[in-house]
């Protein structure tokens, strides 16, 4: 397993953060200094004729500006761990510089006597108790020192009082710490048995994983990614790892580009790797994990596999499922013949009698040739059905598209007089890649069912929109989201017991219909790796047909709030 950041052990003692306490000792230090100084060189008028308290306080500040940079630079900007030897260097750095602004303020009689508590108290829970114990004697010792060196204040007992108040924060501050690091042992053990759980499930685990910071850093690998891609992703740990990955799956890197962009919290998509040597697909599903705002807390997660077995699993499915659809619709167009060639048959057998007159002989003719007619029809519309393909693919304007379909159909002959036909369609490009006749054809045979069962007085509306997010979960081939084009009447409404057979071949509920252009519109849209939805109820029915929008033109998704069915 690859980390950034490395999981506490469970033999390491455990340890208060210490970084948020030592940033305010740095505050602390130097608005202690630049106060005393200040206040030496404007306010304290005898400091101006006492050089020797002046060059302590001005000492003290300028090894005060010195000191912070240094440990400035080395804990924030170089990122180093901040250890024992670390926290000893400032404790005694402190230390001394409470003492200088003591003796210049009055030694032992000094208000700011008090300050030697905060560094006490601050280096016990920074360091071990023993260490908190050292850095107490050493104050007590500079204190006393001071006191003893310090002339106009004798040695009095109130520096007793103030070497015992020293000790009890000490003795405190320690006892506090040990019982802090007591109870952190349990709650480090805890989080450490998890980490090794997580761990041990994210190393077996038979799909690849990488998380990767909003800079495109790497933060985390598994050896299932690592074997999967077929590269080596130690060195690019903490480092930009993305465009090395492009080379590879590309389409994996365009989903974790798409999650980090636009912020969705889960999304799935497919792509194939192509190392050396193989080629083999891949699902990515790809989660997005907001922060605090700073790139480096805004992560996305790619979960990803070989989904070989799958494909190989789909494909004999879908061929098993052809050829069930095959034997159907034999079954089905053979029932369509059989009648019309009994009826000729029969004309036929008559007219061989020859003892008609010639009224009868025209009428037996005529039936002849009507039902040869209806079976050429037939014929042609099963092979237009079979023919259902995308004989080349090129970009589409929804919206052209649908305003193109509404002027045809508002000059059909079939249109009755009063009802109107309307194209809704906002500002926006609703592009897609597809057949641009067949989707034609299976918007209008949608488009003339509406004029033709719309009431009197009725409105039909041709919408387009952008796909909503609950529209787009059917699949993983909107992957750059998806364009609705619907179709809505004003209609009696479609019966329930007929609505899982409106797409079968050759099921029509309108006399002489050839119950193939539902039929059409759904082999359209399936051929162009979309939907086909349906809404309805009592009164008006909607048909919307969800197809994949053309790569790079994706806007934000919207909320939907339909409860349509889908027919796939």
């Amino acid at each position: 397993m690859r980390l950034l950041h490395h999981s506490t052990s469970t033999d390491r003692p455990f340890h208060l953060d210490p970084a948020p306490l030592v940033r305010w000792v740095y505050v602390g230090r130097f608005s202690i200094a630049t106060a005393i100084f200040v206040a030496a060189v404007l306010v304290w008028q005898d400091a101006l004729t006492d050089t020797g308290k002046l060059l302590v306080a001005s000492l003290a500040f300028a090894a005060t500006l010195a000191v912070t940079a240094v440990s400035v630079v080395y804990s924030e900007f170089y990122g180093r761990a901040l250890g024992p030897t670390f926290h000893y260097l400032q404790s005694v750095f402190d230390l001394f510089l409470v003492t200088a602004v003591v003796h210049v303020t009055g030694a032992s009689s000094s208000q700011f006597a008090a300050l030697y508590i905060l560094v006490i108290a601050t280096s016990s829970l920074l360091l071990p108790v023993g260490g908190g114990l050292l850095v107490a004697a050493l104050g007590n010792v500079l204190y006393v020192a001071d006191a003893l060196w310090s002339v106009e204040t004798p040695f009095t007992a109130t520096v007793w009082v103030q070497l015992a108040v020293f000790a009890a924060v000490a003795l405190g501050s320690a006892w506090l710490s040990a019982k802090l690091r007591e109870a952190g042992k349990g709650t480090e053990a805890v989080l450490a048995h998890v980490r090794l759980q997580a761990a041990d499930i994210l190393y077996n685990i038979r799909s690849g994983i990488i998380t990767v910071d909003a800079t495109g850093r790497l933060l985390y690998a598994n050896p299932m990614a690592e074997q999967l891609l077929g590269l080596d992703l130690d060195p690019y740990v903490g480092r930009p790892v993305l465009e090395a990955l492009r080379r590879i799956a590309p389409e994996l890197v365009d989903a974790v580009d798409r999650s980090m962009r636009d912020r969705v919290r889960t999304a799935r998509a497919e792509g194939v790797i192509s190392a050396i040597g193989r080629r083999f697909p891949i699902g990515v599903t790809t989660t997005y994990t907001e922060g605090d705002g700073r790139n480096t807390d805004r992560t996305t997660t790619a979960i990803f596999q070989d989904i070989s077995d799958q494909k190989r699993i789909e494909t004999l499915r879908l061929r098993a499922e052809r050829l069930e659809g095959v034997a159907e619709l034999s079954a089905s167009l053979a029932h369509e013949i059989k009648n019309p060639l009994a009826s000729i048959r029969s004309a036929c057998e008559q007219l061989s009698r020859s003892t008609f007159t010639g009224a009868d002989e025209r009428t037996l003719t005529h039936l002849v040739m009507r039902e040869s007619d209806r079976l050429s029809r037939l014929l042609t519309e099963f092979l237009d059905f079979a023919r259902v393909r995308v004989a080349r693919r090129e970009p589409i304007d929804v919206a052209e598209l649908a305003a193109g379909a509404v002027r045809l159909a508002l000059a059909h002959p079939d249109r009755p007089a009063d009802v109107s036909v309307v194209c809704e369609a906002p500002h926006g490009e609703f592009i897609v890649e597809g057949d641009d006749d067949l989707l034609h054809r299976a918007l209008f045979n949608l488009l003339l069912n509406a004029v033709q069962v719309s009431s009197e007085g009725g409105e039909v509306r041709v919408e387009v929109e952008d796909a909503s997010v609950k529209q787009l979960d059917v699949g993983p081939n909107f992957a750059d989201g998806g364009v609705a084009l619907s179709v809505v009447d004003t209609g009696p409404g479609i019966a329930p017991e007929i609505r899982d057979r409106l797409f079968d071949p050759f099921f029509t509920t309108k006399p002489g219909g050839s119950g193939l252009g539902l039929a059409v519109v759904h082999r359209a849209t399936d051929v162009h790796r979309g939907h086909v939805f349906l809404d309805t109820g009592p009164t008006g029915t909607r048909f919307t047909i969800v197809l994949p929008r053309a790569a790079r033109t994706m806007p934000r998704f919207t909320l939907g709030t339909s409860s349509a069915t889908v027919l796939t």
